[in-house]
Order: structure tokens, then C-alpha cells, then sequence
């Protein structure tokens, strides 16, 4: 994430502030030039570029830009929301907002790799959605089928989502790690599907037409293989080739983000940035590089606060191979 400024005074803004604290200044991001646009009391850029604040900015707490024409007035991530908590939930709501703001950061990165976003509005069957829905209400799986991401707003609670964290043997759980691994499935259906890079992709990772409730059933019986960790990122991986995928390409959007906000504060060199061009596996493997010296050091900078470490996670050999096809894909290559 860059180190963004205020368009007005030049104050050094957060991805999600709203107004400037130093001059007042109500503020709009725009996703296009992701950069921030100074907005007036109506909610109408001040720079006459036909953009105005997001109508989620009451109940998403969202603070993009819409263009003027934008049906029903929604920025490009709230567009992708397809259900909602009703305006009644007094629950569901504040868990939707701070959903939100982790899809926001979520679609930002997606624009600067240059993914492709399409919407269920251009593509009925298997376009993107989102639906963020609370189990508070009703049973609800996260997951992902045919575009749609559905995500139990009761991730947005720190102290279930730990109780499901220590349930499950999970060393990271987030509700922007959850959007990272479902946009996953997504994008293997964009860049592999049953295209020129499905041969490499079964090579690596391995059928993806195995059986998946067999999968299930095997791994939350038996749980991961000995020795799973010198092949896959984490045991979730193990259980079936789409979950390896999509684990594999959540940890590459994890260190492409985590390195592009080091490099907009001096920790990196300008070669992360999301959008700087790494070509083909050399082009990643500089990134781990990278990747690797930093990740150790925010470790250890974390256990001085004493907490978990920021990223408690490996990347053997076998796994490396696994990203080096996300990464060219990614790129186009």
C-alpha cells in the first residue's frame, strides 16, 4: 500500500481516512489513480472530475470515489457486493463494514497487478460477487462457487475468529486473509481453467477435478500428511490441488502487498511495488529476496510487542515453484 498524502496540505493520510486531520479537508480515494481526491460538503470532487464519495459511505464506512454515472452510485469494490446485512441489523452491519474495508484492500491490490475485475453485471454466470452475509442469521459458509466469494461476517469478531483460528491450527486467520484465498478460486478460473497453463498447474499442483468431498472428509479426519510442509504453504494446502492454488496465490498477493508498503516507506527498494515489473521466476525470486530479510525482521519486531509473528510461515522449494506459476500468470507471461 502507497504512503498517501492529503491533495490539500500534503498530510501523510492512512488507505482509510476519510477527512485530513491536519486541515479538515474531506477526501474521497479514487481507485484509478489510486491516490486520494478532496471532496466538498455535497460529496463532489472539488476538481470537476465527475467523481463523488461511494453512497456505502454511511453504512460501508467506504471512503472511494464513484463515478457520477455509476449505478446506484457505488465505487468499483461496493459494486461487487451483491447481499448485504439488512439496514436493520444491528449486528450485522458494523461486521459488513469492517468487511468492506478489508475487500477495499483487497480490490486495490488486484488493480494495481493489473487483474482483471468482472463483474456479474458484464458476466451472469461467472462474473465476481460478494456475499457478505452474517451467521447470526443463518448458517453460512465462506467459500467460493462460480465467481461468488461468500464470506461469514462473524470473521469480523477478533474473538471468534481466534477460537476458529486455535480450532483449526491456523497460524494466521483474517478477514483479509479469507478475501485473499477465495479471490484465489476466482482467479484460477480467469488464468487457468482449462487453458494453456492447465498442464503446469496439474504438474505442480495437481488434479483439480479430484473428488473435493473426498478431500474434505480425508483431510478433517486424518489432517495434513507427514512432511506436508516441505510441499505446501500450509496444511489447509493439502487438502485438495484448489485449495494448494488458491493458499499459494493468497501468500503471493500477502508478500506483493506487505513488499509495495515497505517500499513506500523507505523498508524496500522501489523494485516491490505492486506495480514495478518483475519478470518471470527471476522476477520472483528477487521478491523473496526481498521477501525473506524483512519478513524475519518484522518477526522479531513483533515478538518485542509481544506478539505472534507477523508472517509464521515458510516457503520451501516445492512451494516457490507453486508461486513462480501464480507470478507468471499474474504478469501475463
Amino acid at each position: 500500500m502507497r504512503d498517501f498524502r492529503c491533495p490539500a496540505c500534503g498530510q501523510q493520510l492512512a488507505f482509510e481516512n476519510s477527512q485530513c486531520l491536519n486541515c479538515g479537508s474531506h477526501l474521497g480515494f479514487d481507485v484509478d489513480l489510486v491516490e486520494f481526491r478532496a471532496v466538498d460538503d455535497r460529496g463532489a470532487t472539488t476538481d470537476g472530475s465527475a467523481r463523488r464519495v461511494c453512497a456505502n459511505a454511511p453504512v460501508a464506512r467506504c471512503n472511494w470515489l464513484a463515478a457520477e454515472s455509476a449505478e446506484a452510485g457505488l465505487c468499483l469494490s461496493c459494486s461487487l457486493t451483491r447481499t448485504r446485512p439488512a439496514d436493520g441489523d444491528a449486528v450485522g452491519l458494523p461486521a459488513f463494514a469492517a468487511a468492506e474495508a478489508a475487500k477495499r484492500r483487497l480490490v486495490v491490490e488486484l488493480t494495481e497487478l493489473g487483474l482483471p475485475i468482472v463483474g456479474r453485471d458484464a458476466d451472469p454466470d461467472t462474473g465476481l460477487a460478494f456475499d457478505l452475509l452474517s451467521s447470526e442469521q443463518e448458517r453460512v459458509m465462506t467459500g467460493h462457487a462460480d465467481g461468488v466469494i461468500t464470506l461469514d461476517l462473524a470473521e469480523s469478531d477478533d474473538a471468534h475468529r481466534e477460537q476458529l483460528r486455535k480450532a483449526m491450527d491456523e497460524p494466521y486467520r483474517t478477514l483479509l486473509g479469507h478475501f485473499r484465498h477465495e479471490i484465489g478460486h476466482y482467479y484460477w478460473m480467469v488464468l487457468v481453467g482449462d487453458g494453456p497453463a492447465r498442464a503446469e498447474f496439474e504438474e505442480l499442483f495437481g488434479d483439480p477435478d479430484a473428488d473435493y468431498q473426498a478431500a474434505l472428509d480425508r483431510h478433517y479426519s486424518q489432517g495434513a500428511p507427514d512432511g506436508w510442509s516441505e510441499r505446501y504453504v500450509s496444511s489447509y494446502a493439502t487438502m485438495h490441488p484448489a485449495e494448494d492454488w488458491a493458499e499459494t496465490f493468497a501468500h503471493y498477493l500477502h508478500i506483493r502487498d506487505t513488499l509495495d508498503t515497505a517500499a513506500a516507506f523507505a523498508m524496500a527498494p522501489a523494485a516491490a511495488t505492486l506495480t514495478a515489473r518483475v519478470p518471470g521466476d527471476a522476477g520472483l525470486a528477487h521478491l523473496l529476496e526481498l521477501w525473506t530479510p524483512l519478513t524475519w525482521s518484522l518477526n522479531m519486531i513483533n515478538r518485542s510487542m509481544g506478539h505472534a509473528d507477523l508472517y509464521p510461515f515458510v516457503l520451501p522449494p516445492a512451494v516457490v515453484r507453486k508461486m513462480q506459476l501464480v507470478h507468471r500468470l499474474i504478469a501475463g507471461e
